[in-house]
């Protein structure tokens, strides 16, 4: 998987840095994947912002979640079906073709919710903002911003709406530091809509399996 560096500039006048992290943008089936634990998802969702293998310095709370973040981001980089979608994509996606799957991926999640989980997305939501404790020395800046942010503007709640997803492209196009066409994301995913859902229910119906996704509560 390429690494691409992605800049949320922090305009809290505290911090004066540019924040930065190498991401997966697949928020939403992160904390699908974490099995209604709230906890869990929080530490999954920090998995992005920790490098390295040595993690002793970490409880093993939040070490779980560092390693089911990793075991996520595997899981799909080395689906069949994903590598293939890249593979269709690439002409209209050069170098970003696994964040916009992430992205596609999020958006069919949130609009296909009720197939997945048996709250509403909102409740989902709502349950695991409200169990959120940034009090936790060991998560970064960069993190309980970014954390703070998606809260506060809602990214995932407008996932399922082609708008949201249009929104998302281009924020996050605009934060990548070299030129690139994922602000066209949305046409791009409509272009492929067919390919890009077919990819996502053979994901899902194997990452359930994978990662043993009680669908009952």
């Amino acid at each position: 998987m390429e690494i691409i560096r992605i800049s949320f500039s922090n305009f809290n006048s505290q911090f004066s840095t540019q924040f930065s992290y190498y991401c997966k943008m697949n928020y939403l089936g992160h904390l699908y994947f974490s099995n209604n634990d709230t906890t869990l998802m929080l530490n999954n969702l920090f998995g992005d912002f920790v490098k390295g293998k040595d993690l002793s310095h970490f409880p093993e709370e939040i070490r779980q979640g560092i390693y089911l973040h990793r075991r996520i981001d595997d899981f799909i980089d080395r689906f069949p079906k994903v590598g293939e979608l890249q593979q269709l994509m690439r002409g209209d996606m050069p170098k970003v073709s696994s964040i916009a799957i992430d992205l596609f991926f999020d958006h069919l999640l949130a609009k296909n919710w009720e197939r997945y989980h048996h709250e509403k997305l909102s409740v989902f939501l709502d349950r695991f903002y409200s169990g959120i404790r940034l009090d936790q020395p060991l998560y970064t800046e960069e993190f309980k911003y970014m954390v703070s942010r998606m809260i506060e503007m809602n990214w995932i709640g407008h996932y399922h709406l082609l708008d949201g997803l249009d929104k998302m492209c281009r924020g996050v196009s605009s934060r990548i530091s070299f030129e690139n066409s994922l602000r066209n994301g949305k046409e791009v995913f409509l272009k492929h809509e067919s390919a890009v859902s077919q990819a996502f229910e053979q994901y899902m119906e194997a990452a359930i399996q994978k990662f043993n996704v009680d669908l009952s509560k």
